[in-house]
């Protein structure tokens, strides 16, 4: 048969959840009432059979044993009977503690079963009522507060003296302690030896003799108890030495090592680093589950975690019983018959079994169903109107008891109707003397006395730090417990005195800072943090309507009466509890303190930084010195290093740095560390303060991304230098680096180069910079003194300086990439976190390239200075190899993560040395003695090749377009640049004429390769220019060689049709572009020569006669150009009308915007010369054939055309006075002139 819930045979460890039973669903007089329980823990054996006592039994004599252990008892006062110890004042603070994850969210109370006993009799009972409440997150601590026990220490101390004040003033002006009768000691003595009497074993119920009385009386005399705090009578206490002992009950608790409220910080992982506040030594005190049995017992809606004592019994036909002791002359009334109800209802106990006796002789046994307690003679009472009162009292306290951390007070007076709810904490708070009130926070109003002070801090504290963790634990998946947690720490802060518990304060302030999350980005918008500042919202959705006025009025403050204002609500008659839903909770929770709402990431840092320098300050406080360790001055700044050139080292000294560096990296990864002010490694002190220090690293590390992001280098490098000192600190201190530590430190010198790297590209605002970089504010100048205590070692201040130098702050940059990425490789970190590797080695090959540019164009500057020496100086040549070493390092670390595009970048630059390179082997003699050396050809062979092979990385253009147009038109740039060189500076002393043509040739071929002329781009004009001017250059080339060709027909052949059709190409591309009217003019000219040329070799005037023409009508398709040209020349002279400075404007040579004056003029007084001559052949030509032959109508015509164009030739350029303007029009008009006949003429193509 299946044991009941509460009845469990073994004793799970204490935390450890039984499986679920399910409970009895009870059907009682036509009113259903649910009630499940199921047992969480339970410190009994497994339950024994209860004896039937005979008829006669004389209960006033002790039986044997009495009050003595054996294997069915267990240990003394923890047996089946119950513990007989007195509860602790805060019973349901120890239950919370085991049962953590339940708090705040899945129960709605957490009690002593006598005091849920006791609030359920309300409307029945007229005695009084006292408890204290304590809200966590949903969940309602109730304790008995006893206000009488509390105002006799009063008296003794003085110190609760407003409260008893407040007492006497409103509720009770004649108090007085009542004391107990000598009835109500004999009646739990006789209770406790039947219960004795009834274990079922050999000689468990045989009477001792009568000289055990004097046993008897002593302890009865000298109980304290109060009747109604246990279920049972128990005459005796635990004797202390016993009562303390962890090991009396076989709780099952683990003991806890003597620990700190972050674990060790160099082995657990951060889920982990949230263990117990205080030893088992100290969760004794107070802090205990005292209960036999802790149960969750869901009455109707309600789950409740209860603790009862009740002595359970069992065996043969009564597997589980609860036994009572009746006194036959007093009939079973109400408020009896609901206790027992209850009491079984609780432990899930199917029946119960009364004896009755007549002055302790034993009379008779009843059995009864515990379905049919509430219908017993004189006991009837509604289980319905039970549930209604549970309801209306939760809804009660849920509506009012609204602030978490404040001690709320429930209380009615003895005989009365009312019942009134306080708020001790706001009371305390409003008291004239604060002084005599040594707590200003709520629970601190059910601490005793200051003598147990420590004690009871240690109960409370514990528990609100075990709170605390456990939701810390669970705040990443609900930010919205955040303002709890907070709400619970500050409280507990509160509460301290930083002399006497800095280790709670140390501990309570990293909490703190581990709320704010500063590895997420702000979310503006964000649920989690509302504008209005309420950020805790852990009541759930369908909680959040407001109350209803009407229902609530009752109780709310409006109504209250006019001599108690103080009451946060009351209730006016008990008897309203008995009406169904007289109550209804809206269960909102309005913390004392919310979650601060942070708008922006400084503001969060400094929350963090705050909270850390607090907890360093408790940590410092209770060290202990050895030695006299001058104290730092607060208020006196530590200077930030500021690197003046003159003074650093260079480049140079940042290798000795570097090495230093990684040798004390190396001995921290021996464990070896030490500290200045003393502190013991593996104490509290040394725990925390490492994880302190680690955290303010972290929120520096975050204030220095931020401003990085906001452009402010200064101020980012002063941010990181705090975070790497902060990290220095640490490491100086702990024996061994966690890889999540050593990845952290990883990213400080990534974020650190890449600030220097930033301040060097930024050099213009170096002063504002160093502004920023030496502003301190008092909190981390206090932080700083703090980690100086610790060491002063300066592993980092290498990399942290602001210096002005350039090439210095490039070389740190650079250091602190490399230094990151030698700890990745000797900690084993790069293949468990592959991104940050790949992105040290990126920012490695960036600033590898970032230096080699910085070299390459120092050796190009001292390259064009140098006018003196031909030769190429020692500098240029170290410049060079600086430069290209860098970016050989660059391009190796980019293809070690196969990052081709920027692979090909630094190759492109590498190519761009070479011809830098190439540039200064010019030699140094004058233009006319200028040859194309082999160290020039040398260079520009080498940056080819390095052009291909970044092409060859890319692979195709769609790898990254951008990069392979740039890296094509670099590598046509280069083609272009040696054959132009070779070709205007011809090696003729080591090469033949024929070998030079061939090789520029070539080179200006592949040049036209690599030059897209096709390509949509912003390139594209320059690419139909350079490409035009290839074909200008190789046709004029054919042309000089045709010129100078003698014998070979077949080749001179060949050049004139080679000359001939670049000079087409180069016509058309020239065409193309509208901002190049001067080179298309020039083009067109030297196709004039050429057919000049040509026509020089002709016999027949029929030959010439269409030579001639075909160069007329070359001239007129010049009109285009000449058109672009006047148009700029207009607009140069309305310019000049305009300012009215005409004698400034004409000075200048290029006054309009792409347009050479010079060029112009010497081009057009070309084109009139080369014009006025072939007219003149032209004319004599036709004039010849008109004699001979007679000329046709159309010669007739060209003849008078080419007449009247050469005579207004003649006069135009007879006149010197004409402006190029003037020029350029008449040329228009000449050209309009000849444009018929020439279209119509022979040979006109």
């Amino acid at each position: 048969m299946e044991e009941p819930c509460g009845a469990g045979a073994a004793a799970p460890l204490r935390g450890d959840a039984e499986e679920p039973k399910q409970g009895s669903v009870l059907f009682l007089g036509g009113n259903e009432v649910k009630s499940c329980a199921v047992v969480k823990y339970s410190s009994a054996p497994p339950q024994a059979a209860f004896a039937r006592l005979q008829e006669k039994t004389d209960l006033k004599l002790p039986p044997a044993n009495w009050l003595r252990e054996s294997a069915k008892l267990g240990p003394a006062g923890t047996t089946i009977l119950g513990n007989s110890k007195k509860s602790k004042p805060f019973s349901s603070f120890g239950m919370a503690y085991d049962f953590i994850d339940s708090v705040g969210n899945d129960v709605d109370v957490v009690s002593d079963s006598e005091n849920i006993k006791k609030l359920l009799k309300i409307p029945y009972s007229k005695s009084h009522v006292s408890m204290a409440v304590h809200r966590i997150g949903r969940t309602l601590l109730l304790d008995e507060l006893d206000i009488q026990e509390l105002f006799m220490r009063s008296s003794q101390t003085g110190d609760w003296t407003w409260l008893k004040e407040f007492y006497q003033r409103l509720i009770d002006q004649k108090w007085q302690r009542k004391k107990k009768s000598k009835e109500h000691w004999y009646q739990k003595a006789i209770l406790s030896k039947f219960l004795y009497y009834s274990i079922n074993g050999d000689g468990a119920a045989q009477p001792v003799p009568s000289t055990s009385k004097q046993h008897q009386e002593g302890p009865v005399a000298g109980e304290s108890d109060e009747a109604g705090r246990a279920s049972w009578p128990a005459p005796f206490e635990m004797p202390s030495s016993l009562s303390e002992d962890p090991g009396a009950s076989n709780q099952g608790n683990v003991p806890l090592e003597p620990s700190y409220l972050v674990g060790h910080v160099a082995s657990a992982p951060r889920e982990q680093n949230l263990a117990p506040l205080f030893n088992d030594g100290e969760n004794s005190q107070g802090l205990k589950n005292d209960f036999v049995r802790n149960i969750l017992w869901t009455f109707e809606d309600i789950h409740m975690l209860v603790g009862s004592n009740m002595p359970i019994f069992g065996g043969g036909r009564y597997p589980a019983v609860s036994l009572r002791l009746r006194d036959n002359n007093k009939p079973i009334n109400v408020l009896t018959g609901i206790d027992y109800w209850l009491d079984n209802l609780i432990c899930n106990v199917p029946e119960l079994v009364m004896c009755f006796h007549v002055n302790g002789i034993v009379q008779k046994y009843e059995m009864i169903k515990t379905e049919d307690i509430p219908n017993l003679e004189n006991s009837n009472f509604s289980t319905k109107v039970i549930k209604d009162i549970a309801q209306n009292i939760l809804s009660f306290l849920k509506s009012n008891c609204t602030k978490e951390g404040h001690t709320y007070w429930l209380f009615k007076a003895s005989g009365s109707d009312i019942v009134k709810l306080y708020d001790l904490t706001t009371l305390c708070e409003e008291t004239e003397d604060k002084y005599q009130n040594p707590f200003t926070m709520p629970v601190a109003i059910l601490l005793y006395n200051t003598k147990k002070l420590s004690r009871d801090f240690t109960v409370l504290l514990n528990f609100l730090f075990r709170v605390a963790c456990n939701m810390m634990l669970k705040k990443n998946q609900n930010k919205k417990h955040y303002g709890t947690i907070r709400t619970l720490l500050l409280n507990c802060l509160k509460l301290l005195d930083n002399g006497r518990h800095p280790q709670i304060i140390a501990s309570a302030n990293y909490m703190l800072s581990e709320l704010f999350q500063l590895d997420e980005p702000k979310k503006e918008d964000s649920a989690d943090f509302p504008i209005n500042g309420n950020s805790d919202e852990s009541y759930s959705e369908e909680e959040e309507e407001m109350p209803d006025s009407d229902e609530n009025g009752s109780y709310s403050n409006s109504s209250d009466p006019p001599d108690d204002n103080k009451a946060v609500a009351i209730i006016k008659s008990v008897g309203e509890l008995s009406v169904p839903e007289k109550y209804k909770s809206v269960h909102r929770i309005r913390p004392s303190c919310a979650f601060p709402v942070c708008h922006g990431t400084e503001e969060r840092c400094r929350l963090v930084l705050n909270h850390v320098l607090e907890g360093l300050k408790s940590v410092d406080s209770s060290v202990k010195k050895e030695g006299d360790l001058p104290a730092a001055d607060p208020s006196t700044p530590i200077p930030l290093k500021y690197e003046d050139e003159s003074t650093s080292g260079g480049p140079e000294s940042l290798e000795k740095q570097m090495a230093l560096f990684l040798d004390k990296m190396g001995s921290f990864q021996k464990g070896k560390h030490s500290s200045q002010s003393g502190m013991i490694p593996g104490s509290w002190q040394y725990k925390m303060k490492l994880q302190l220090i680690l955290k303010s690293s972290r929120a520096y590390y975050v204030l220095s991304d931020a401003a990085m992001i906001l452009q402010k280098y200064g101020r980012a490098l002063r941010y990181i230098k705090l975070a790497l000192q902060c990290h220095d600190t640490y490491c100086c201190l702990c024996g061994s680096m966690l890889p999540e530590v050593l990845l952290f430190l990883c990213q400080c010198l990534t974020l650190c180069g890449d600030i220097q790297l930033m301040l060097a590209q930024n050099a213009n605002n170096r002063a504002a910079y160093l502004e920023e970089y030496n502003y301190q504010t008092k909190e981390d100048q206090e932080i700083l003194h703090s980690l100086h205590r610790e060491s002063r070692c300066q592993v980092f201040a290498w990399a942290t300086d602001l210096s002005t130098d350039l090439e210095y702050q490039l070389s740190v940059s650079c250091k602190c990439y490399e230094a990151a990425y030698e700890i990745l490789l000797f900690s084993n970190l790069k293949s468990q976190n592959p991104e940050q590797h790949i992105q040290v080695l990126k920012r490695m090959g960036n600033i590898r390239n970032e230096i080699g540019v910085f070299y390459m164009n120092q050796a190009a500057a001292v390259q064009t200075e140098r006018v003196v020496s031909k030769n190429v100086s020692t500098t240029e040549q170290q410049l060079w190899k600086k430069s290209f070493s860098c970016f050989e390092e660059g391009i190796q670390n980019f293809e070690s993560i196969d990052d081709a595009t920027n692979a090909a970048l630094l190759l492109c630059n590498t190519g761009r040395l070479m011809r830098i390179c190439a540039q200064a082997h010019c030699a140094a003699e004058g233009d006319f003695k200028r040859e194309f050396s082999p160290e020039e050809a040398l260079y520009y062979n080498k940056a080819i090749d390095y052009y291909l092979k970044a092409l060859r990385s890319l692979g195709k253009r769609d790898v990254h377009p951008a990069v392979w147009d740039s890296v094509n038109w670099e590598l046509s740039t280069t083609y272009f640049t040696m054959a132009t060189l070779q070709q205007d500076y011809a090696p003729l002393s080591r090469k033949a004429q024929e070998q030079i043509e061939k090789e520029v040739s070539e080179a200006m071929m592949k040049s036209l390769k690599y030059c897209d002329v096709d390509t949509v781009s912003e390139r594209q004009p320059l690419c139909q220019y350079r490409a035009a001017t290839i074909h200008h250059r190789l046709a004029s080339m054919y042309h000089s060689c045709l010129r100078n060709q003698v014998g070979d027909e077949h080749l001179r052949k060949q050049h004139r049709v080679l000359a001939d059709l670049h000079y087409s190409k180069a016509v058309r591309l020239f065409q193309l572009l509208r901002d190049a009217p001067c080179e298309f003019l020039r083009v067109q000219l030297e196709r004039v020569a050429f057919a000049e040329f040509q026509m020089a070799s002709q016999n027949s005037s029929a030959g010439k006669l269409k030579t001639l023409s075909g160069a007329l009508d070359i001239m007129t398709k010049t009109k285009g150009a000449f058109q672009l040209i006047r148009k700029e020349l207009v607009a140069e002279t309305e310019q000049i009308s305009k300012d009215k400075s005409p004698a400034e404007s004409v000075s200048v040579n290029d006054s309009s915007a792409g347009l050479n004056k010079e060029e112009v003029l010497k081009l057009l007084g070309i084109f009139e010369s080369r014009m006025s001559f072939l007219l003149l052949q032209s004319i004599k030509l036709l004039t010849s054939s008109k004699k001979k032959i007679g000329g046709s109508s159309e010669e007739e015509a060209a003849l008078r055309t080419n007449k009247q164009v050469y005579s207004l030739l003649l006069r135009a350029t007879a006149n010197k006075g004409l402006s190029p303007l003037e020029r350029t029009e008449l040329l228009l008009s000449l050209l309009e002139q000849l444009a018929p006949s020439g279209e119509g003429s022979p040979g006109t193509q």
